[in-house]
């Protein structure tokens, strides 16, 4: 009858959930991200768009206060994936506070933004770190891959182009999955600079593999965000990668090596970057070399040691800087797939 059909159901949805997750719905799990609908409005996006270029940074950044309350009263999803994160970053000494500023801060990166693609650079206390390792290869005329998170900024990054000294063809491209971020990107792009828009090598397209070599070869910098998994490579147009399970902030996540292969099938040096957003108007653009893969290795074992290597020493510096900076890691999505399936 119906009531013997019920307790035959919640009795498979039971064990279901008991059952560990096979490796092909982990990663299928991962790439939810991916899927998930943009929570944008464009009408929303034009006024603030507006009010930012007619009133000026400081009075549009009391705009930013009702945002990140409103997104932390009435998002509770990403509230409790804040939650999880923060309390691994900082202890759970975390609070309501302490989401309110990561949120705060994602905003304030966002609005930052749009006067960094209009080249208000004056707005802004700007420092580099350990940017000439990067320059050395811009000034041979060789391609390098610049691996991020969502930590920060990544417009931040093009202050150094503006930089005494710099080279003048620091050209970095965003190597992105663009299609959960078509309103914002599309707003961004139609208000900033033409001179200071940035080139974007979008995943996910049959001619992905090869924009990205063109762009190498032609001396250019391919900035990738590595902290995300997509279902799988032809879905990301990028080399067949392995979802590899690596400690993080105290448990178990899973990263993707793909942006790794693609650096040693390219034969290409990999640098870890970040533009950290430290308050108020200052960011901190940090440069560390990670991983060179300019030599070819000497077999395949030696090439996935290597590529091993690089993803957690990759991994270990993004938990560091999220230890330093807790309020910068904007990955609002089950990083650890804790909720049920």
């Amino acid at each position: 009858d119906r009531g013997q059909r019920a307790m035959d159901t919640r009795r498979r949805q039971a064990m279901n959930a008991d059952r560990p997750p096979e490796a092909g719905d982990l990663k299928a799990r991962r790439a939810e991200w991916a899927r998930a609908p943009e929570r944008s409005n464009m009408l929303a996006l034009r006024v603030i768009c507006w009010v930012a270029i007619q009133c000026g940074r400081p009075l549009t950044r009391l705009i930013l206060h009702p945002i990140s309350l409103y997104f932390l009263l009435f998002s509770p999803t990403p509230r409790r994936h804040i939650k999880r994160y923060l309390f691994r970053a900082i202890g759970p000494k975390a609070g309501w506070a302490d989401g309110y500023r990561l949120l705060h801060a994602f905003a304030s990166t966002v609005l930052d933004r749009l006067y960094f693609l209009r080249g208000r650079m004056d707005l802004f206390d700007i420092r580099v770190f350990g940017n000439a390792p990067v320059e050395v290869e811009v000034n041979a005329g060789r391609g390098a891959f610049m691996l991020g998170a969502h930590v920060g900024s990544f417009e931040a990054l093009g202050a150094c182009k503006h930089r005494a000294g710099a080279p003048a063809d620091l050209r970095p491209a965003m190597v992105m999955y663009p299609d959960n971020a078509q309103q914002i990107n599309a707003m961004l792009s139609a208000i900033s600079l033409p001179e200071l828009r940035p080139h974007m090598i979008a995943l996910g397209r049959p001619h992905s593999m090869l924009d990205l070599r063109d762009w190498l070869d032609a001396g250019g910098l391919a900035g990738l965000l590595a902290d995300r998994t997509l279902a799988g490579p032809e879905e990301a147009g990028q080399q067949r990668g392995s979802s590899i399970e690596v400690p993080f902030l105290g448990r178990p996540a899973l990263f993707n090596d793909g942006p790794f292969r693609l650096a040693a099938l390219l034969r290409r040096k990999v640098f870890f970057m970040a533009g950290l957003y430290v308050g108020g108007a200052r960011y901190d653009v940090l440069f560390e070399p990670l991983a060179d893969f300019s030599e070819r290795a000497s077999d395949p074992a030696e090439r996935e040691r290597r590529i091993r290597a690089a993803l957690e020493a990759y991994v270990a510096r993004l938990e560091a800087l999220c230890r330093a900076y807790p309020y910068n890691w904007f990955n609002f999505h089950d990083f650890w797939l804790e909720d049920p399936h």
